[in-house]
């Protein structure tokens, strides 16, 4: 299996991604959460400049945050100081957009955005709407301005639920997703994507890349798995899936219904340690400071072993492996780590392991 970095925009940023060309990871990616995070056009074109083979991904943008137009030129700007190593991850914005304290975009929103993206960054034009009023646009100027000649590869978010899956059927695309580590979840996942393509001119076995965003912590002899350096090198993953429950359990009550009765107390806590509540109109300024961040040691009392397993990778080399292995059973082609606790040393263990 592949093994790629994700980390959020910063200074110093392209200094990470020639250490993950240096260790031979196969992608960087950075994150797109605008209120959270810096802005991964930036980091990516200084990337870019201080690479050579390293494929360069954002992770992932949506039609919710930036305009297709918008969007496209950035692409097409970072092809050009890159190019062919381009990968645009596009999905509703689950996240981003409620940091804002907004809604996702719709499935339907997510398609027609893919697509204007895969036109453009081609060199075609697309149909493009604000309102009642429809244009066909596209790049006026190419040449040294964006590249539209070398391909860029373009990946859909999902999680559980078909609908992204098979937006990335119809439009032949791969597939990304946060901390799913059930390989019966990715086989649906790679069916609905599938069944999708039928209805396409496209081949629906065609070959397209799906990656999985985790953490990894590979124990030391005798360490305890859910001590404190496991919790702090996956606590990012799972404050970020109690500050989602906390964020929509009056809007989508059937997912907090789904965790175990201690998770769920986990998020009752999380809600009363940020001061906020579930129904609070600014939750989102309280639950999503330093979202993905290192978490504070008094919260680890809220990384729970329970969802450490389902979302994070903790074990011994050997552990690691198999469970690797029968991820990559699934149909999963690379592993992308995102590390907050020391990113360089997080990078080597990853490369030692995978490459």
């Amino acid at each position: 299996m592949r093994a790629g970095i994700v980390v959020s925009a910063h200074p110093g940023v392209e200094d990470l991604a020639v250490r993950a060309e240096e260790l031979g990871l196969h992608s960087f990616w950075v994150n797109d959460i605008p209120m959270v995070h810096g802005d991964p056009f930036v980091a990516l074109s200084l990337c870019a400049k201080a690479t050579s083979r390293i494929r360069l991904g954002i992770g992932v943008t949506s039609p919710a945050l930036r305009s297709a137009p918008a969007a496209a030129s950035g692409l097409a700007s970072l092809n050009a100081l890159a190019p062919g190593r381009i990968i645009c991850g596009v999905g509703t914005g689950n996240t981003a957009r409620r940091t804002l304290g907004m809604r996702p975009t719709k499935a339907a929103g997510l398609e027609n955005f893919t697509a204007a993206l895969q036109d453009l960054c081609a060199g075609r034009s697309t149909e493009y709407r604000e309102g009642d009023r429809v244009r066909d646009i596209r790049f006026l100027h190419t040449g040294a301005h964006v590249n539209t000649a070398d391909p860029i590869e373009f990946v859909v978010a999902a999680l559980l639920g078909p609908k992204a899956a098979a937006v990335a059927g119809r439009r032949g695309t791969g597939l990304i997703s946060f901390g799913l580590l059930d390989p019966t979840a990715w086989h649906a996942l790679h069916d609905a994507r599938r069944h999708a393509a039928r209805d396409t001119p496209r081949d629906p076995d065609s070959h397209t890349d799906s990656y999985v965003v985790t953490s990894l912590h590979v124990l030391d002899e005798d360490e305890d798995p859910h001590g404190d350096a496991a919790r702090d090198a996956t606590g990012h993953l799972v404050l970020s899936l109690l500050a989602f429950a906390a964020d929509t359990a009056a809007e989508k009550p059937a997912f907090a219904e789904q965790l175990r009765p201690e998770e769920r107390e986990a998020v009752r806590r999380l809600l009363d340690r940020r001061g906020t509540t579930a129904t609070a109109p600014d939750r989102h300024t309280k639950l999503y400071p330093n979202y993905l961040g290192r978490i504070a040691p008094q919260d680890r009392d809220l990384v729970l072993p329970s969802l450490m397993n389902t979302l994070a990778l903790v074990g011994t080399r050997d552990d690691l492996l198999a469970r690797i292995t029968t991820l990559e059973q699934a149909g999963i082609d690379e592993l992308l780590i995102q590390p907050v606790i020391d990113p360089p040393t997080e990078m080597a263990q990853l490369a030692k392991l995978l490459t």
